[in-house]
């Protein structure tokens, strides 16, 4: 997809999930400028997650700087009073960590940051619920520094806003969504006791509801999840949501799996890439299973492109669903015929359509692949094949033509995500450059400075002499200074001072490269 763009001055950042450190390494290693994550301490909506241990947060935070990627700590839960002095405290440790802006929902915990620690930025949550420019006016006057938009907002009504404020504006593009207003919502609350905005969401909208009108029970078959969502997927609107502008993308997902992390933000990072660039935003089909792998309940724009409720909400499902494999043609001897719309292999994961609330749903691990009458060692992505599984696992019985079913799992694709924040050898680097001053007659000085603010100025105990064979060249230079082996650092530009013809020796340079 392509769209000519009114071109912002700078690149929108891109933001990813961090559930824990493992996360918050994922995100960092597939392109993320910024992470957004919660203590185990509180006070975030995601008690759920693992979340960072306050210990751990200084050593977060310089890994986070050393790569030049931001940190931001989300705060964003409703706090009662007696809960003040505890707040106060969270607070102050994150600014001594270098925290680099937290994230809020309640007024009181907005106005307590400024009172305390004035030059910590605030951003104003999600759950604060601004859809206009005179509410984003009140939050600025709390001393709120960036908005994150409301899910519910169009890219007409994003906008606007940005056209009537200079308040910098954050959307989420790709993940779960609220199927009430983020921060309104009661239903968990009232059902149970456990408050969203207290961190506690029990999904209430994920459960299956009856419809009754007029006191009469309304039949709709198989629609049984009335207030589950599809999940929000703006990768094709990359482009205008930059023209609208939103200067940070954020993705869903502090519940999630690391290779979820690496997946949606080594995707958006490739989106936003080419679409700040002027080129077209391209996503295969592959691109797109791929990303459903990770996690989907059904890809949606949300309400980006307006309100589509039946579309927004089919009610079929409200788990995980993965990428449509296929329909089932026939079961039988221990093998389940499929007339195949994706690719699939020995190993994969799927399900098989069923009422979840009836606990009537099933699925596995495919034990092998069999094709005209052959067992494949290989993926197969079109035509018949035959699938069988590891005994008792599945249930013929409960299986019928026409049954859809779904991959939910690829252990190769996992693998590979899995591979991108655990190898040792980082995948991002950061950009170094240096500047080398080489004289006969003079120490040997390197000058170094990176995107991540760090700063070297080394020089060697003794002075250069003069080369009788082989004087010192910029590509000797720039070739034996380039080797930064497992460090996070990878040479971008070299500028090389050389008077006269001095000699370096490789022990000398070396020292100073470490």
């Amino acid at each position: 997809m392509f769209v000519s763009l009114k071109l912002r001055h700078q690149r929108p950042e891109l933001l990813a999930p961090a559930g824990d450190l493992e996360c918050a390494r994922a995100a960092v290693e597939n392109g993320a400028d910024a992470v957004y994550f919660g203590l185990d301490t509180g006070f975030n909506a995601r008690a759920r997650a693992t979340n960072i241990g306050e210990e751990q947060l200084p050593e977060l935070m310089r890994l986070l700087h050393e790569r030049g990627v931001k940190g931001y700590l989300t705060l964003n839960t409703l706090v009662f009073t007696n809960e003040l002095p505890e707040l106060e405290r969270v607070i102050r440790v994150a600014a001594e960590s270098g925290v680099d802006a937290v994230l809020v929902q309640d007024l009181g915990a907005a106005r307590l940051i400024r009172a305390i620690c004035p030059d910590l930025p605030i951003h104003a949550s999600t759950q604060m619920t601004l859809t206009s420019a005179e509410g984003i006016q009140i939050a600025k006057e709390l001393g709120v520094e960036r908005v994150v938009l409301a899910r519910e907002l169009s890219l007409e009504q994003i906008s606007k806003i940005s056209s009537q404020t200079d308040m910098p504006l954050e959307a989420f593009v790709h993940g779960a969504l609220c199927v009430a207003y983020s921060g309104q919502c009661l239903t968990s609350e009232s059902f149970g006791g456990r408050s969203a905005n207290r961190g506690q969401c029990a999904q209430a909208c994920r459960l299956p509801y009856e419809l009754v009108c007029d006191g009469e029970d309304v039949d709709l078959g198989d629609q049984k999840y009335l207030l589950s969502p599809q999940d929000l997927a703006a990768y094709e609107l990359t482009p205008e949501l930059i023209a609208a502008g939103v200067i940070s993308f954020k993705i869903e997902g502090r519940l999630k799996t690391a290779e979820y992390v690496a997946n949606m933000t080594r995707h958006y990072r490739r989106a936003i890439d080419a679409a700040f660039a002027n080129q077209p935003v391209e996503f295969s089909k592959q691109d797109v299973e791929e990303m459903q792998l990770s996690f989907s309940r059904g890809f949606s724009p949300g309400w980006l492109r307006g309100d589509d409720h039946k579309m927004l909400v089919p009610a079929i499902s409200s788990s995980k669903r993965g990428v449509f494999l296929g329909t089932v043609k026939s079961a039988a001897h221990g093998r389940v015929a499929v007339q195949l719309a994706c690719g699939i292999a020995a190993g994969d994961g799927l399900v098989f359509d069923g009422n979840r609330a009836d606990n009537d749903e099933q699925g596995g691990r495919v034990f092998e692949v069999w094709q005209r009458d052959q067992k494949l060692d290989h993926p197969v992505s079109i035509g018949l094949v035959e699938l069988s599984f590891q005994r008792g696992a599945i249930d013929f019985g409960r299986l019928w033509p026409g049954q859809q079913l779904w991959k939910t799992d690829d252990p190769k694709l996992t693998a590979r995500l899995r591979k991108s924040f655990t190898s040792a050898d980082p995948l991002r680097r950061v950009p170094l450059d240096l500047r080398v001053e080489a004289s006969v007659g003079q120490p040997l000085r390197i000058v170094g400075c990176s995107t991540n603010g760090a700063a070297c100025d080394v020089s060697s105990p003794l002075p250069l002499e003069a080369a009788r064979k082989h004087p010192v060249t910029e590509d000797f230079l720039r070739s034996q200074l380039g080797r930064l082996g497992q460090t996070v650092y990878e040479l971008r530009n070299l500028d090389a001072a050389i008077d006269g013809f001095p000699m370096i020796p490789l022990s000398v340079l070396s020292e100073l490269r470490h």
